[in-house]
């Protein structure tokens, strides 16, 4: 046991020191993400000490149920497939490009008009494509247009980040926990629709007061409107997603897993377009473009943590956890130890911990569940450690010269994160 929590502890330090020191490495023409070699050295080295059997392993990798990684993978990879492709035919610039077209110069209406784009985006798509997307976009046009982009930026983060909370597929921790427990799409957005709603509706308050002096100034910019590229390949993606989630939806009555849907409209959209582009005698470019930008250093870090995750768990650290946590005031208590342990060691591999629950009643394991899918949502904008996307945007605003500390990072993620937390929680304890 000893042995496992060192190595698990050492892991979580590096992951911080990476992100803060070295978050990228350079091996001839290309650059390296740091953190998913740390987790991967991390794992082989519990397998070589023997912290987990190789029986634990396959029996995790080849289950047959609905929180196996390999299916969580296929189904986040589909869904982002799906949503790139879009991005890649100029779709969410042009949405970014509009709205800067309706805020007519005023910055309040840009910030509430971005916000409420990047908010319906988040829901029916995923946070990652969103941050991926309309960062750049903020950081060109404030840029352009002589405006601080900081409000935008923090707006932007802290959207996709909580109405994420809305939908099963809009954070691969809401798809893992979600899982462990059998909630279907349908169960899982009667829970979760109004402690999104609230705590998005009060974070955008919050970030509004905090910069309403900044959003004064008027804007003497105007982006150039986007256009969409090849409008039939664009009703084919559109079609597809509209269609797929319409399917996740009704999956359960359909006995259909979710992966399988997600993986077959994805197979189905290559399959159209190739005929599409054939017949408009249009090159794979696209395609190929999605293919490339896909995530594919998620594979190693969550099958990696898994194993990580695996060992805490057959040493018995995951129970001593639990009974540290109890089954009182579990909403609370799961709620805030989810968004810490998702700044320590990633909200992926914390809300694989986090499944392992303690022996409680159905009801007192569906409080744990929800509550820590919240943790996960909104722990992602308190340190830049919390997510995924926290890695993704401060890499994307030190590409583009946006001035935004970890001091900053963690200033406004405490002022933003904490309340909006509270009002999550507690308005999950009506709904549930």
């Amino acid at each position: 046991m000893i042995l496992t929590l060192v190595l698990f502890i050492v892991t979580c330090a590096l992951l911080i020191l990476s992100i803060l020191l070295f978050p990228k490495i350079q091996i001839k023409n290309f650059r390296i993400n740091t953190f998913w070699i740390i987790c991967l050295i991390s794992a082989l080295l519990m397998i070589i000490f023997q912290c987990v059997s190789f029986t634990t392993i396959k029996d995790t990798l080849l289950s047959d149920n609905a929180i196996n990684p390999i299916k969580i993978l296929i189904l986040f990879f589909s869904m982002t497939f799906l949503s790139i492709y879009l991005d890649e035919l100029n779709f969410f610039s042009y949405l970014a490009s509009k709205a800067s077209k309706l805020a007519k110069n005023n910055q309040v209406s840009l910030f509430l008009i971005l916000y409420a784009f990047v908010s319906l985006l988040t829901i029916f798509t995923s946070n990652d494509i969103v941050i991926l997307t309309f960062t750049p976009f903020i950081c060109f046009f404030a840029k352009n247009a002589k405006i601080d982009p900081i409000p935008y930026l923090i707006g932007e983060f802290a959207a996709a980040n909580t109405w994420s909370m809305m939908l099963i597929i809009g954070n691969p921790t809401n798809i893992y926990l979600a899982s462990s427990l059998g909630i279907d799409f349908i169960g899982y957005i009667k829970v979760m629709f109004l402690p999104t709603l609230l705590s998005g509706l009060f974070e955008l308050f919050l970030i509004f007061i905090l910069f309403r002096k900044r959003l004064q100034k008027s804007i003497s910019y105007e982006a150039k409107e986007t256009k969409i590229d090849n409008i039939p390949n664009f009703i084919i993606g559109i079609s597809h997603l509209s269609i797929c989630l319409v399917l996740l939806v009704i999956s359960s009555y359909l006995n259909i897993p979710m992966w399988l849907v997600a993986l077959c409209s994805s197979i189905s959209l290559v399959l159209a377009i190739t005929i599409s582009n054939i017949i408009q005698h249009k090159n794979f470019s696209n395609i190929i473009k999605t293919t490339k930008r896909l995530p594919y250093n998620l594979i190693p870090f969550v099958l990696s943590m898994f194993v990580i995750v695996s060992a805490l768990n057959e040493q018995g650290i995951s129970s001593y956890l639990a009974s540290i946590l109890g089954n009182e005031l579990i909403i609370y208590k799961y709620g805030f130890s989810s968004f810490i342990f998702s700044n320590i060691m990633n909200n992926i591999p914390m809300s694989v911990l986090f499944s392992t629950l303690p022996q409680m009643s159905q009801l007192e394991n569906l409080k744990a569940i929800y509550a820590s899918i919240i943790g996960s949502n909104i722990g992602a904008f308190l340190t830049p450690l919390g997510a995924l996307a926290g890695i993704m945007f401060t890499n994307l605003l030190s590409k583009y010269n946006v001035k935004y500390s970890f001091i900053d990072f963690i200033k406004y993620g405490t002022i933003i994160s904490i309340p909006t937390l509270l009002i999550a929680l507690s308005t999950l304890l009506i709904t549930i």
